[in-house]
């Protein structure tokens, strides 16, 4: 019998279930790594071989090594789906993860940054040795993230046609090819309207919406340094990425009055459970202004 099979099974979650890129990456990485294990430490390169006690073995070298319990979670969750491929093929005959114990993931809140200071980034003063055309991009991107909740790599691929002006509507392409429409007001059409202004005058391509001055399409690791470079400016804090942006989106949402069902579709999460974690911020606040304002405190 043939071995891993996992060129065909990173086919199938890209081509089939139209994973995201990234995603399809980090299956590959996860798969890989887990694939060298069982072969140095039980000498075997064959699926239906790995037993419970292999897994467990590759779950305790990464607690020696001090890897975070949401590091295990999500390679644990890669070789699950790729078990249940295997099954679903026929490949092996039972998954030897039915049985397996995950170390507890502490919960944490998501990092978002103050409304304040969201205006604050608004009104610094732009680095004068940019171009028109870069200004008028970068502020685009850090908008666009924070009034849309829009995902980096949805960012990084958003089409100029998606952009309706007459119903300020944004239609963006989701996690697993799923689409979903974003509403924008005056003020980000506004941007919109400056930045393909300034496209324009440079010819660039339509093609898709954000292209750097020298006519490249822009790239996810540009846009995460753009992002913690403009964030370093206004925030002290640890993590400073565009997802920090969507945290943020969210929370202020909640925190004046959106109702949770439509803040989960906005985002584009499938499970109402995701969303959810938004509304502890939300809780905590209002457990700050208890304390600082009720006498009995």
């Amino acid at each position: 019998m043939k071995g891993w099979c996992t060129e065909e099974f990173i086919n199938y979650i890209s081509f089939e279930k139209r994973y995201a890129q990234n995603t399809c990456t980090a299956y590959q990485h996860d798969l890989s790594e887990f694939q060298d294990f069982i072969e140095e430490t039980f000498e075997t390169n064959q699926p239906q071989n790995v037993e419970p006690e292999f897994i467990r073995t590759w779950i305790h070298s990464f607690i020696t090594k001090k890897v975070s319990a949401s590091t295990i979670h999500r390679k644990i969750s890669s070789v699950k789906s790729y078990y249940k491929y295997l099954l679903r093929n026929n490949i092996v005959v039972k998954t030897p993860l039915l049985t397996i114990q995950l170390p507890k993931k502490p919960k944490r809140l998501p990092v978002f940054i103050d409304e304040k200071k969201m205006d604050l980034l608004k009104t610094q003063t732009k680095n004068i040795h940019l171009s028109s055309y870069q200004l008028s991009l970068q502020n685009l991107i850090m908008e666009l993230f924070y009034q849309t909740g829009i995902r980096r790599t949805e960012l990084v691929n958003l089409l100029e046609k998606n952009i309706d002006f007459y119903t300020k509507e944004i239609k963006v392409m989701g996690k697993r090819s799923k689409e979903r429409v974003i509403p924008f007001g005056e003020d980000l059409k506004k941007i919109i309207t400056d930045y393909l202004s300034e496209k324009e005058k440079n010819n660039l391509p339509n093609e898709f919406l954000f292209y750097q001055e020298n006519g490249k399409k822009i790239h996810d690791n540009w846009v995460y340094t753009l992002v913690k470079d403009e964030l370093s400016s206004i925030t002290t804090l640890k993590k400073k990425s565009p997802h920090v942006l969507r945290h943020s989106f969210a929370t202020h949402l909640l925190n004046n009055g959106a109702d949770i069902t439509s803040v989960k579709n906005l985002l584009g999460h499938t499970s109402l459970a995701a969303t959810q974690v938004y509304t502890h911020n939300t809780i905590e606040k209002l457990k700050k202004t208890y304390k600082q304002a009720h006498p009995r405190a």
